[in-house]
């Protein structure tokens, strides 16, 4: 059916182009916004009264719960006492407090409970109303540790514990959480070991209690506890702390020890001074615990898989979690970005610098791995070689999203998996961030003759103060005024290019710089082939662009890349590769077979694959051979800039 209109008066056509909210129209109900409840009492820098009462009894391993008591003494006339879960974790960079994990709440007042009420906008804010002359507020509540991954991270097994005070207690709104004095104390199981770098431990029979603290300084002094523990000094006040799935996985040989004390030599000579009194590095040998790398001031929190240690040279990819979190005592910790640091868990945190918080703690922890032998040489030049190849050919994302904008990534993602991460972009600032601080390195390497080097940022930026634990915050200015004193040069253009620009160069040019040049291998390189061999998975990102698990399932695809043209995506499985069933050499041998001069040389792969219920035959025309990236050095024989770079310091 066709329709005709009549030719309507200019006056009509004005009429129609008035916006619909500004016409009058009675049939139209128009809803008028509705007040936000009263604003959670901002933090103050003042004492609070009285010191608050924590107890946990963490002993129900089997069933994963932590049951809380706290206590918090009121002044007189408090009428109303609004109560926080912490929401902004640190080190997290995003709003990730586990609100839903917390359960069986009540409150007393002077051992009468009473009613509460959740904010309706700060869902993590729980709202008292006191009866007159109310002395002290009791809360008890239980935290449930995941049982599963799909429920979150798990914390507790029958093995070990990782006790996060932030994720299970809560605190008064209104204050500084320095200023929040608490009194711990945790029930442990029956002859478990329990490391922290809090002070003052004393036990009786089962219950740990500390010295009285501050809420800051708790919440940035978790525990690892567990009944097959182990302890090592490691010199200079620092320690390792270690528990695992299985007594035997906690054997190191004593070269292989030395590598820790080597690491911790080695970070100290690079800063030039020290922001702890004493350290702890907190490890889990563990695939029953979930994985964890979290920064302190005095201590770190460290997954790794249980045979890391006992399969040395297999897993040496595994190691570099531990060299990562102890740079961060200087850099994120003592050190960090005016933006990023507040006075409690509620105020937002602000990511932009990132760069330098996270960027530079990358480059650290691989220089410092290889300096101290946590990791072989070859292995990080693996790393570095993945990373260049990455930006490179491997996110075509850096064509519209720059490395600064993806310091928003935590609070944007969360985390989470992307469905074409590639094009969306992660949390580049690590390992962007890191060659760019490498560039860095070479550029004052080559400016001033070899006589300097990042080294030099890092003692006069991060070694400042020896012997301060508090916390120095800076700015984009400082990092540019302290890098020109290193040695001149137009810094802030050169960060402001590299990081906060879309459509650079791929940040190679510190690598070549080095001395070193990305080239490719028909082989993955060491870091490659040990994540490949462990996961079991294979990564074809350079050549079909798709990287696929055991059962040939596709877990990524590069976007633009050849599988994604022949419209492969995320969770389609391979079943079969030019008619034969699929497995690694297989696909790996057809991708080699379709290279010019070899037997099927210019025909298309033949995948035939299987998304939900449905099968289908993709043909991918692709002829560049397997690609896995390595770095060459272009001075065989010869040391170079990333070789001493590299090279230990010690003596």
């Amino acid at each position: 059916m066709k329709y005709r209109f009549a030719a309507a008066p200019l006056a009509a056509f004005a009429l129609l182009s008035i916006p619909a909210s500004a016409q009058d129209d009675p049939a139209r109900t128009k809803p008028m916004a509705p007040a936000l409840p009263p604003a959670v009492p901002s933090a103050r820098d003042v004492a609070y009264p009285g010191t608050v009462s924590l107890r946990i009894d963490a002993r129900d391993v089997d069933r994963g719960v932590y049951r809380v008591t706290q206590t918090f003494p009121v002044a007189a006339g408090t009428r109303r006492l609004t109560l926080l879960q912490p929401g902004w974790l640190p080190g997290n960079h995003a709003p990730t407090g586990p609100f839903a994990l917390l359960a069986d709440i009540h409150f007393f007042a002077d051992g009468r409970e009473i009613p509460w009420v959740r904010d309706t906008v700060a869902v993590n804010a729980f709202h008292l109303d006191l009866p007159e002359g109310t002395k002290e507020v009791a809360a008890r509540f239980v935290h449930t540790s995941p049982q599963q991954s799909l429920e979150g991270r798990i914390t507790m097994t029958r093995e070990m514990l990782n006790l996060q005070w932030e994720k299970m207690s809560l605190y008064p709104a209104g204050y500084y959480t320095r200023g929040v004095t608490v009194k711990p104390a945790v029930v442990f199981p029956s002859g478990w070991t329990v490391f922290t770098a809090l002070d003052g431990m004393a036990r009786s029979a089962d219950t740990v209690t500390w010295d009285t603290t501050d809420y800051e300084r708790l919440v940035d002094s978790p525990i690892f506890a567990g009944v097959n523990a182990k302890r090592w000094d490691l010199g200079r006040d620092v320690f390792l702390d270690v528990v695992a799935d299985e007594p035997e996985l906690l054997a190191i040989t004593p070269e292989h020890l030395q590598a820790y004390r080597n690491l911790v030599s080695e970070a100290l000579m690079t800063f030039g001074a020290r922001h702890f009194d004493h350290y702890d590095f907190l490890l889990a040998l563990t695939n029953r615990m979930g994985g964890i790398g979290l920064e302190h001031h005095r201590s770190s929190e460290n997954q790794m898989e249980p045979k890391t240690w006992t399969d040395w040279d297999a897993m040496t990819w595994d190691r570099n979690v531990v060299p990562h979190e102890f740079v961060h005592s200087w850099n994120g910790k003592y050190r960090r970005p005016a933006d990023l640091w507040t006075p409690d868990y509620q105020q937002p945190m602000q990511n932009t610098l990132l760069w330098v918080y996270e960027g530079q703690t990358q480059f650290w922890g691989y220089v410092l791995a290889a300096r101290s032998g946590v990791q072989d040489k070859p292995v990080i030049l693996g790393a570095l070689a993945g990373a260049a190849a990455k930006y490179a050919e491997g996110t075509p994302g850096r064509g519209w999203r720059s490395v600064e904008d993806t310091t928003a990534a935590p609070i944007l993602n969360e985390r989470r998996p992307l469905p074409y991460a590639s094009l969306t972009r992660g949390e580049d600032y690590y390992v962007e961030g890191a060659l760019t601080w490498l560039e860095a390195d070479q550029i004052i390497r080559q400016g001033t003759g070899g006589a300097k080097g990042l080294d030099d940022f890092a003692k006069a930026f991060f070694g400042l103060r020896d012997g301060d634990w508090g916390e120095l915050t800076y700015d984009f200015d400082e990092v540019v005024k302290t890098l020109n004193a290193v040695h001149p040069f137009d810094w802030a253009n050169f960060l402001r290019t590299r990081l906060y620009l879309t459509r650079q160069p791929a940040p190679l040019k510190g690598l070549e710089m080095g001395g070193y040049k990305l080239v490719w291998k028909d082989q993955p390189n060491p870091y490659d082939k040990g994540v490949s061999d462990f996961r079991k998975s294979l990564d074809l990102t350079y050549s079909l662009g798709i990287s696929l698990d055991d059962d040939g399932a596709i877990t990524a695809v590069l976007w633009d890349g050849p599988a994604y043209n022949a419209g492969l995506a995320n969770g389609t499985k391979i079943v079969a590769v030019n008619g034969r069933a699929y497995d690694k050499d297989v696909i790996k041998d057809a991708i080699t077979r379709a290279k010019p001069g070899n037997a099927s040389a210019g025909a298309p792969i033949a995948l035939l694959v299987r998304r939900g219920n449905r099968y289908q035959t993709v043909e991918i025309d692709y002829h560049g051979g397997l690609r896995w990236p390595w770095l060459e050095s272009t001075t065989p024989g010869q040391a170079n800039g990333l070789d001493r770079l590299l090279s230990p310091r010690r003596n």
